[in-house]
Formats: structure tokens, sequence, C-alpha cells
């Protein structure tokens, strides 16, 4: 019986290399000239801490951090951006979730999407995604379509077709 899951992942390497663009951008741009700036990419938490002078330029690193992921694919709702801290000398931080996997509300509601399209196919909610299996892959597709149409503010993938 053919099946697909639907999934929510960031491609680590390319995150990874969007960060480091962002370091290089960084080193070259005048208004950083003289200002401590640290950007760390913290795979195993899955956090980016981010060390700056001021608001203004952590709001810089973050338009800079949203263009260089969608440059390289990764959607920038992937990232959660925490509140802005001053720290003890005179900088600010922040954090920057990477935010993975479809919570149990959301996949709620991408079954409950799914089954409101009347296809024939059975979407079955597993840990952090959703599997959807039907007889034609035809309505695999349209389910796909559909939820592709559908905005959910968050980065779906559809993973594991087999027919």
């Amino acid at each position: 019986m053919p099946s697909f899951d639907i999934v929510s992942q960031v491609d680590q390497q390319e995150l990874d290399n969007a960060v480091n663009n962002v370091r290089k951008e960084v080193e070259t741009r005048y208004d950083f000239r003289n200002v401590t700036t640290v950007i760390d990419l913290n795979k195993k938490d899955k956090k980016i801490n981010v060390l700056t002078g001021d608001e203004m330029k952590i709001k810089a690193l973050k338009e800079m951090l949203a263009a260089n992921c969608a440059k390289r694919k990764v959607d920038p709702k992937f990232l959660e951006w925490g509140k802005v801290e001053p720290t003890s000398k005179g900088q600010v931080k922040a954090e920057v979730k990477i935010v993975e996997g479809i919570s149990k509300d959301m996949a709620k509601k991408i079954v409950k999407l799914i089954k409101d399209k009347g296809l024939k196919v059975q979407p079955s909610i597993q840990d952090e995604q959703v599997r959807v299996t039907g007889k034609k892959i035809d309505d695999l597709q349209e389910v796909i379509q559909m939820l592709k149409t559908t905005d959910l503010d968050l980065p779906l993938q559809y993973v594991n077709m087999k027919s």
C-alpha cells in the first residue's frame, strides 16, 4: 500500500553553511567594524547563540540569517528568536532555537485537514511525524499539493514515498 511521511526537519549541514556565511558577511560589513560579534551554532542543543553590540545589530543579524537560510533552502520558520538580553559588558545577546518536529496539536490539525479533503487515505500520527497511506498514489500526491497550499506556519517535508 503506497504511503509517505510528513515531517518537519532542518538540514543541519545547510544551516551550518548559512551560519558560516553570516559570520563571513559580518567580518566584511562596515556597521559591524570594531564590534565583537559572535554567532555560535550548537547542533546538539539545537540552538544558535548570538552576541553583538546593540539591538540594531541583532536585527541586522536576524535579517542576514534569514536571507542566508533562504538561499540555502532552509526555511527561516525553523528559527525561533528568543528575547534580546543585555550582558555585563554592555553588549546584547539572543538565543535562537531551531524548531524541529511536528507538535501533537499541529499533527491533529494536519490529520483533520487531510480527512476533511474526503480522499481515500489514512493519516496516522507517529511521534513527531504524520504517515499517510492510501491505495492510489494520485490521492497521496493530492494530499501533498493540498498541504503545500495550506499555510500552517510550519515548514513541512514529504519523505519516504513508497509505492
